[in-house]
């Protein structure tokens, strides 16, 4: 069902193979014409593709209050509580990561330091066709909300064609979102990016979404801001014979079920939790609702790894750089320093990948593909700007100039150094 691999296999069959950057140009040849023709032709083109790619186009485009009031007796109440009290743990994890705008260096004569601004408007995409993800809307939201964006605009597809799903409208009350918007795919986020007749036009745009919405969002990227191009998600396990392979299978088959292209990756010294762990992903998937991509996933992308040692592990995992690395080894804490590269970690037998989707408060929105080299998972820094400011009195200018000058004139831009110079009246 799945590959087993040793650490050398595994580096020469997975890890030199590329993830990010491999949608298909046909993808963005299609991303690329309906941005254009959105761009152009504002809500006349949004309403042809609506009707192209959802086969009916919505009454309303935006959600009224009426029908977010009524979303509320439509999400069972055990429902609205697990969401309050996901959004609450989001809310005090993410309440921690703020800062104040502040003076770093003041005397009589030199004062610099750094503003803190909060994006003005900021575009939600969630997901809502065959499924939906109210814990996309909680995780986008509310982070947003806290840094203090004035607008925070989510758009989604309508399900059948008039109505968004309920339970992602009470999640944007719960989380803030100030506007709803009936439209998803590529033209939500043209639409977000240049602005319709109805829709207005945002200065970021974050969320998760398939290949065409993130091909969208890489062609509309300087226009707008993007909080990344996400790829296929993906887990890293490394453990020992202290796991339970029940819950190792169990957590590579969380990962395996959201589409076929998710990565799924056991790194272990024990020969005898790999095949443990093989018995019970057949015997876990067989009963599995979304078997069918489960298995592709697990059987194509996945893998098994034996490795020598846990420091062989920790090499091959920071070499990968997950996107979510569970760490199921005793004394979990003891490993923290020995990961450079990673989106978010788990740590422990009772800390799976999932308490962190929905719950526990870290955001899950996540660099994948890779990328967790040099980029971290959504946070209150992703809704700010922050801005430098410098105030020098005349002696402290005149204390630097000869620093100024020097440097300006080795770089042959003499205009810079006679700004300097014209102010103390230097030829």
């Amino acid at each position: 069902m799945i590959s087993i691999y040793q650490s050398e296999a595994f580096q020469q069959e997975v890890l030199t193979k590329k993830t990010q950057n491999e949608q298909d140009e046909e993808v963005f040849q299609v991303a690329k014409n309906v941005i254009a023709d959105i761009r152009t032709n504002g809500d006349q083109a949004l309403k042809k593709y609506v009707k192209k790619f959802d086969q009916h186009v919505p009454t309303e485009w935006k959600v009224t209050d009426q029908e977010r009031k009524d979303a509320w007796n439509q999400v069972e109440a055990r429902t609205i509580l697990a969401l309050k009290n996901a959004a609450k743990n989001i809310k005090a994890f993410h309440e921690k990561q703020l800062q104040s705008s502040r003076f770093m260096q003041v005397d009589e004569d030199i004062v610099s330091g750094q503003l803190y601004r909060a994006i003005e408007k900021v575009g939600i995409y969630v997901p809502g066709g065959t499924a939906c993800y109210p814990s996309s809307v909680l995780m986008n939201a509310i982070p947003a909300v806290l840094a203090g964006v004035e607008e925070v605009i989510m758009v989604t597809p309508a399900r059948n064609g008039e109505n968004i799903a309920p339970i992602l409208s009470v999640a944007a009350d719960i989380a803030g979102v100030t506007t709803i918007y009936k439209i998803g795919g590529i033209q939500a986020i043209a639409a977000l990016a240049y602005g319709t007749e109805t829709v207005p036009t945002v200065d970021k745009i974050v969320g998760p979404g398939n290949a065409y919405v993130a091909a969208a969002k890489a062609l509309v990227f300087g226009d707008v801001g993007i909080d990344m191009v996400a790829g296929p998600s993906e887990v890293a396990i490394i453990a020992d014979d202290s796991a339970d392979p029940i819950h190792v299978a169990a957590d590579l088959i969380a990962q395996a079920e959201h589409d076929t292209n998710a990565r799924s990756f056991l790194f272990t010294p024990s020969a005898e939790l790999i095949e443990a762990t093989k018995k019970e992903l057949e015997q876990q998937t067989a009963v599995l609702p979304r078997e069918d991509i489960a298995r592709v996933s697990l059987e194509e992308k996945g893998g098994l790894v034996l490795v020598s040692d846990l420091d062989e592990a920790f090499v091959l995992s920071n070499q990968l750089a997950p996107e979510h690395l569970e760490i199921q080894l005793n004394n979990p804490l003891d490993y923290l320093g020995k990961i450079k590269h990673a989106g978010s970690v788990f740590l422990g037998h009772y800390t799976p990948e999932s308490l962190g989707d929905y719950y526990a408060g870290p955001n899950h929105v996540l660099p994948t593909s890779g990328t967790a080299r040099f980029s971290s998972g959504l946070s209150v820094d992703d809704f700010i700007k922050k801005t430098t400011f410098l105030y020098y009195s005349e002696k402290a200018l005149t204390d630097a100039a000869e620093d100024i000058v020097t440097i300006a004139n080795e770089e042959y831009l003499v205009g810079h150094a006679r700004a300097v110079e014209k102010r103390l009246k230097k030829n």
